[in-house]
Parts: C-alpha cells; structure tokens; sequence
C-alpha cells in the first residue's frame, strides 16, 4: 500500500502500535463483559431490597401515616412511590444487555409481573413496577434516581490508561529504533559500495546478530577495496610495460619509407594505445577525484566544440536545457564526467559512421540531469542492452568488426552509478540510438573520492 511508509523503523513501529492498542481495547472488552454481570446483580438486589423494605413499611404502618411515610421515604432516600394506574405511559425499556439482565434478576425474585423502565408519563428515572399484595390495585411504581445505574467513568483511570499507552509505544518506538539503526547504516554502506565507493567502518556493537553482519560487512569492503587496489597497480603496470615498447615502435615506424604501411602501422600503435587508454579509465574511473559544481551544457558544447574540429560530425541539439545558458549547475567529478560523455560520442561515431550526424541533448528536471547521445547507426536490441553495458562484452551482430576493447560502456555505467545515475540504451524514432546517461541531482551517493 501507498500509505504505508516504506521504511522498517516506521513499519515496525506502527505495526507494534497496533497491537498495543488491539490489545488494550480487547481488555477493555473482557473487563465490560465480566464486570456487567457483577454491576448488574448488585443494583438488582438493591432494587429488590428496597422494594421489599417499601412493602413491608406500608404494610405494617398505619393507614394513617402511610403519606407520612413515603414523605419520608422521598425526603431521606430519594425513593418515590406512585401508584399504577392503566393508562401510564411507559416507554419499553432499552435494548442493553445490563438492564435486560437487572430486569431478568429482579424477576427472579420479585415475580414474572415486575417489570423495569426508564421512561414514566415523560418522567426520566429508573422506575421499578411491584406489587404490595396480590390484589389488583396493589402495583407500584418505585422510582429510583437515573444515577443509581449511570456509571460514571473515572476520568484519572483515562489519564494513567494514556499514559501507560504512550509510555509502551514510546518503549516500543525506543527498542525499534534501536533494531533498524544498524540496519539503516548498512544500508547507506551497501549503496555506497553499489556505486563504486568505499563506506566508512560500520560499527560492530550491539546484539550479536547485527554485529555479526557488521563484521562481515567490513571485511566484505575491505576486501574490495583491497581487489580494487591490486587491480587498478596490476593495469597500472601492464601499461607502464605495453607503452614503452608502443613509443619505440611508434618511431620505428616514423623512419619507415613505405607511407602506406607507415599510415596502417601507425593507425595500429595508436588503437593498442587508446585500448591501453580504456584499460586505465576502467580501472581508475573516478577515484581521487573532488566533487565540483559543473556547468553541463558548457560542457557538452566544448566537447562537441572538439569533435568538430576533428571533422566529425557532432552537434547540440536545440532543445530548451541546452539554450538554457548557464542556469543550473551539477554537483559532479569532472573528467569522470567528460570521459563518460566521450565515450558515448566515441561509440556512436564508431557504430553509426564518422559521416553521420551525432546529438547532444539534455533534460533537467528536480531530481536527475539526462545526458542524451543519439546516433544514427543501426541501434541495439532490446535483449543485448543489459549484456553490452557489462566490461568485455560487444554485440555481435550488427556491431561486428569493430575496434575497441568493449570497455566503454562499462566505463560510462560505473560513472552513472557513482553519480547516483544509470545509463539506459533506448531506440531512436527514426532509427537510430539513443544513450542516455542520467545523473542525480543531488549529487553522488558518496560525496568522498575514493583514496
């Protein structure tokens, strides 16, 4: 459900909210059902005994001091006597469980003809109906203040029953909290190595369950940093040792004499560089690089800006973020950027053709900056989108025959990620790709560089 919120603080909590009140209200049940009976047993032999009590002092008073006696009555308890006439208008007493069950008690000991109600010639109180002999003017109305069956609630029990109720879920809320805040760091831990980055040591204290996930957590990350390292010297090397013997060959080549195996010669040392090139982007990435604020569409003019003059064919698109100006600025690592948006261009122009014509756009909204690359080429289909972003991988069918060390879409994506982004590969209207690098607007998942 949509209103549920969607964290487990907040989910636990209510849930355990819940149950408390649940449970409090099926007390207050049970309590009403077991105390009914007791209540209402006592007011009916409280109305038995008065009735008893009643008849026995009119019956043995003088006829004389009968008035003098129901005064009395009336002065001292608040008991009033009428005689029943037929035509009383008695109002039939309400559907409630108590007073059915006080009615059914005071038959039992009164006789069948004794009857209760509430409401007496438009008179409210609690009238009793008896007998004081078996003649048939002997029936009486008893009456009875309302209070004698009105319960009044104690309004402290209300204030300590609030109390204890806000004093369990602010207990609850405390052990919840408790619970979800390890998880909640591990969770910024998990995204942040997610996107590249390498968190800071979760704290491996507290209920040796979540302190066993800690602890592996942390040497789950520091293992990965270490792997991460390694590789990023092993590549280091590896180039250090492929470029020397490159330069080498690369003036052998200059003293050649044939010119056309100098050119073709020359268009291979300089292919197995820009492979060595992909190899140390990959590698690198963004690390050790600070965050600036970066002007996006000044940055994607100057790149176009340098394909031109290249001779290849790579424009801005006119769309309304990229005449903008300089209205909004992008919390992001540079060269990572420029690299990423490099080797979009780069992949388009080596897929659709030098000749033809590449776009650069964007889109801004609150929450991401997307950096669209379109080409003309032959496009990728839907299935292969997720395999080619992976290191290594090429599409084989329509992409063949292509130079490259299948590295540049991989590098693209690892950017995305540590720019809390993704990359999507989409269909263009009209054939085509487009290639859409999106970027957080609130900046990476982790605002450190890597060391």
């Amino acid at each position: 459900m949509k209103l549920l919120p969607r964290s487990l603080l907040w989910r636990t909590f209510l849930l355990l909210a819940m149950l408390m009140l649940i449970s409090v209200a099926a007390w207050f049940a049970i309590f009403r059902a077991y105390e009914r009976e007791p209540r209402a047993r006592q007011l009916a032999q409280t109305l038995v005994s008065v009735a008893n009590l009643t008849r026995a002092a009119l019956i043995s008073a003088h006829p004389d001091l009968r008035r003098e006696l129901l005064r009395e009555l009336s002065d001292r308890e608040g008991i009033h006597i009428y005689p029943a006439e037929p035509g009383d208008r008695v109002e039939p007493l309400p559907d409630r469980p108590f007073l059915l069950r006080v009615e059914e008690l005071v038959r039992e000991q009164l006789g069948p003809h004794a009857r209760l109600t509430l409401d007496r010639e438009g008179e409210r109180a609690l009238f009793l109906n008896f007998r004081i002999d078996d003649s048939d003017d002997g029936d009486y109305w008893l009456t009875l203040p309302r209070e004698r069956i009105e319960r009044v609630f104690p309004l402290g029990w209300l204030g300590w029953g609030v109390a204890a109720l806000l004093l369990s879920l602010g207990g609850a809320w405390l052990i919840v909290f408790r619970i979800t805040q390890p998880l909640k760091a591990l969770q910024q831990a998990a995204r942040e190595v997610g996107a590249g980055g390498t968190p800071a040591r979760l704290d491996e204290g507290g209920p040796t369950e979540l302190a066993t996930v800690s602890r592996a957590f942390n040497q789950m990350g520091a293992d990965l940093a270490q792997i991460d390292q390694d590789r990023a010297l092993i590549l280091a090397g590896i180039s250090h040792d492929l470029r020397t013997p490159l330069t080498r060959l690369r003036m052998g080549i200059e003293l050649a004499g044939d010119e056309m195996l100098r050119e073709g010669m020359t268009a291979d040392v300089e292919e197995m560089d820009k492979t060595i090139g992909q190899f140390l982007d990959f590698a690198r990435s963004e690390g050790g690089e600070a965050l600036r604020d970066v002007d996006v569409v000044a940055m994607l003019g100057e790149i176009a800006s340098q394909y031109r003059r290249r001779g290849f064919s790579v424009e801005c698109a006119e769309s309304g973020a990229m005449t903008a100006g300089h209205a909004r600025a992008l919390a992001a690592r540079p060269q990572a950027l420029r690299r990423a948006i490099s080797n979009l261009v780069d992949n388009a122009l080596r897929y659709a053709g030098a000749e033809k014509l590449v776009e650069l756009d964007m889109t801004i909204t609150d929450e991401e900056f997307a950096i669209d690359v379109r080409d003309q080429g032959p496009g990728v289909p839907a299935e292969e989108v997720d395999r080619i972003k992976r290191p290594f991988a090429r599409l084989e069918s329509a992409r063949s025959n292509t130079a490259g060390a299948g590295l540049g879409l991989a590098i693209v994506e690892r950017v995305a990620r540590g720019h809390g982004g993704c990359l999507e590969l989409l269909p263009r209207d009209g054939g085509g790709l487009v290639a859409r690098l999106i970027l957080s607007a609130t900046g990476p998942i982790h605002s450190d560089p890597k060391p």
